[in-house]
């Protein structure tokens, strides 16, 4: 039995996706095309991948086996084909499309013009470019390469360091001048601090003494999803906030936010490339890990 490709690619976006309407946008087709692909799909294969209620559509057992093992396949398939296109050597022009995942505070205030560079070098190359802070199943989602600050947390990716960055105690002169300085962890329980929604206050305010992290008392009533926000608050005089140093440095700088606990050695932030393993590795996913290299690793735009 021949299997057609397209088919393939519409079942797995919608695996990922979810909803019709979300793929045809993805892929650029009607809503009729995607059905009508799903359900020649289903024909082909004999069983039911979806169930279809009051214009919702739930994938079933077998489908989430099928996508299990399809996707793997799904990108091995494109891996080749490209490899054999335009070469490992880099001599020819890069082309297909490269699907990228990256927070969106360091997204949208450094790698957006890194990326536009590398665009702007390879105009046959199609770029999928989603800035989110929530961590993103690379491979289930079909992202080709996801770039992380912090240490990796899933051990089944490649990781590349692209450079360190450090977190900071931060505040604005008009809270400290109101509220007065932290000298030591124990001062933090008498301020507000600003949370991150994504992770803890004990995994976010972590300090090393005595040769171990500890993770001091903490209280607020400010809980955020984005650095950028946490850094506005802590601007506006709302709390104290723990800021990767990318995102409080321009602040710094300019003397709207004053570190505090500067003597207090925090966790190291390392920026990170990391994608699902792929053997041999597309030229177009070599071409843009180097490229990140070169414009991280001499010195960090926030420095």
């Amino acid at each position: 039995m021949r299997y057609n490709l397209d088919e393939m690619e519409t079942f797995l976006t919608v695996m990922e996706l979810g909803t019709v309407t979300a793929t045809a946008a993805r892929l650029n087709l009607s809503k009729s095309v995607v059905s009508k692909r799903i359900s020649d799909f289903e024909a082909r294969i004999g069983t039911a991948l979806f169930r279809r209620n009051a214009g919702r559509i739930m994938p079933t057992e077998a489908a989430a086996r099928l996508a299990e093992r399809l996707r793997p396949a799904m990108t091995e398939l494109v891996s080749a084909t490209e490899s054999a296109a335009w070469g490992m050597d880099g001599a020819a022009s890069l082309a297909g499309t490269l699907a990228i995942a990256a927070p969106m505070s360091f997204g949208t205030m450094y790698l957006g013009p890194i990326l536009a560079r590398f665009a702007a070098a390879n105009p046959a190359l199609e770029l999928r470019v989603e800035f989110d802070d929530r961590m993103r199943d690379l491979a289930r989602e079909g992202f080709d390469i996801g770039i992380r600050v912090g240490e990796p947390r899933d051990g089944a990716l490649i990781a590349k360091k692209l450079r360190d960055d450090r977190q900071v105690v931060v505040a604005s002169p008009d809270y400290l001048a109101r509220f007065g300085i932290p000298r030591t962890l124990a001062d933090l329980s008498g301020h507000q601090v600003i949370s991150y929604s994504h992770l803890s206050d004990a995994q976010l305010w972590q300090f090393r003494q005595d040769g171990r992290f500890v993770s001091p008392r903490t209280a607020g009533r400010l809980i955020l999803n984005n650095g950028e926000a946490m850094r506005d608050m802590a601007i506006g005089g709302l709390g104290l906030a723990m800021l990767p140093g990318f995102i409080a440095m321009p602040a710094l700088r300019d003397g709207r936010l004053q570190e505090v606990l500067s003597h207090m050695e925090t966790r190291e932030m390392p920026v990170m490339a990391v994608w699902p393993p792929v053997k041999p590795m597309p030229a177009k996913l070599r071409a843009l890990i180097d490229h990140l290299v070169a414009e991280l690793s001499e010195a960090a735009p926030w420095s």
